[in-house]
């Protein structure tokens, strides 16, 4: 059996050393790029072992993987589409500066994020609803039939964990984007997890996005944008956005066992107003044959639901505020090896286990769009210092 671990987080400092390293900036097509020797040597991790046109940094279990000319970037075999190709400068591999300050050093080194908040709050956002369906499917229900459904299997299994949960919608009714960004705003010490199902030929596999940064260009538009180099509400919380999406991609790839098309950035409605970290998750095409089977499954959408409540769990411990008690805080979370069982006997196997169980009806946890007062969100900041 191949037994492929993924971090999902970071690591302790202990475990991961930060050496007394400078930056040194190289210049190439108008951007500024760090070169893998420099990531290598700050970080801690090994030399750089070249293969051919690829390079691989390791420290243990944990690697960093990357290959010249393209933009997918591997921490611990989880995909990352950087938001600009590895580049080969002087004969060294590098990535942009743009994408080791807002992807690897938060993936990293979470508890350098310097606007945490104490995580009480799950906002659940089924995607389309009413006269918007959504994708169709080859094989049976449409999109916005599946996104409440995986929601409203999130929201018991949140419950149960211990969060509060709120939801855009409870039943099958059209919500403007927009008044489903003001809804989460409202909410402080909260995360935002949109749920939808891709359409797009023979596509298949699960994608995870977040808020593009500030400068990057959208990965779903045609090219670059002059709205590109406009502040978003959401680019507040860009450190957090990129830590939520990786702890939610990798427990989602772990355990659908579907393939991993990567963390990605757009400037989706939901995910560029918000101003509580958000991620946005495409659970599987529906246009693809075998994902449509697998999406019709109740099975399926409870591996999805219980894959939510792990990553806000995971989340929840490795980015943690200042003065969090140490055992509330764990900045080395690793996910199971595919194919096996949860080492850490963590919270996935524990409502996987209520789930089967009867349950009594959950307390009504769930809200619709009200008018209660919105809530600021302080500004996030990545230190990428020793």
């Amino acid at each position: 059996m191949r037994f492929v671990w993924l971090l999902i987080l970071s690591v302790l400092v202990s475990a991961l050393p930060v050496q007394a390293v400078e930056w040194t900036l190289l210049k190439h097509d108008g951007r500024e790029y760090i070169s893998f020797d420099n990531m290598a040597e700050f970080y801690g991790l090994s030399a750089v072992r070249r293969n051919g046109s690829s390079g691989v940094m390791t420290l243990g279990n944990r690697s960093l993987r990357g290959e010249q000319g393209s933009p997918d970037f591997y921490i611990n075999n989880l995909k990352f589409i950087l938001s600009y190709p590895v580049a080969e400068i002087g004969g060294k591999l590098c990535v942009s500066r743009m994408d080791l300050v807002k992807i690897i050093e938060p993936v990293l080194r979470p508890s350098k994020i310097t606007a945490s908040e104490a995580v009480d709050t799950i906002i659940l956002d089924p995607g389309h609803g009413g006269h918007d369906l959504g994708a169709g499917s080859v094989v049976a229900a449409r999109e916005k039939d599946y996104t409440l459904d995986t929601a409203n299997r999130a929201r018991l299994r949140l419950t149960q964990a211990g969060f509060k949960v709120y939801m855009t919608r409870t039943t099958d009714v059209f919500i403007p984007l927009e008044d489903r960004v003001a809804f989460a705003n409202k909410f402080p010490n909260a995360l935002f997890v949109s749920i939808h199902f891709n359409s797009s030929g023979a596509g298949t596999g699960i994608e995870t996005y977040t808020l593009a940064p500030r400068g990057v260009p959208s990965m779903m538009a045609d090219g670059p944008r002059v709205t590109d180099a406009q502040e978003c509400k959401g680019n507040c919380r860009d450190a957090e956005n990129i830590a939520l999406a990786t702890a939610t991609h990798a427990s989602l790839i772990v355990h659908s066992h579907m393939p991993d098309r990567g963390i990605k950035r757009a400037r989706f409605v939901v995910i560029r107003d918000i101003t509580i970290p958000g991620v946005l998750i495409e659970g599987g095409f529906l246009s693809n044959g075998y994902d449509a089977r697998m999406i019709a499954q109740p099975a399926y959408r409870e591996t999805l639901a219980a894959s939510i409540v792990e990553a806000s769990l995971n989340y929840r411990t490795a980015v943690a505020p200042p003065g969090t008690p140490p055992l509330a805080r764990n900045d080395s979370i690793v996910i199971p090896p595919l194919g096996m069982p949860d080492a850490r006997g963590a919270a996935l196997s524990v409502v996987q286990a209520k789930a089967q169980a009867p349950t009594p009806a959950p307390k009504k946890t769930a809200a619709t769009i009200s008018s209660e007062s919105a809530v600021a969100a302080s500004a996030a900041r990545v230190q990428l210092t020793n």
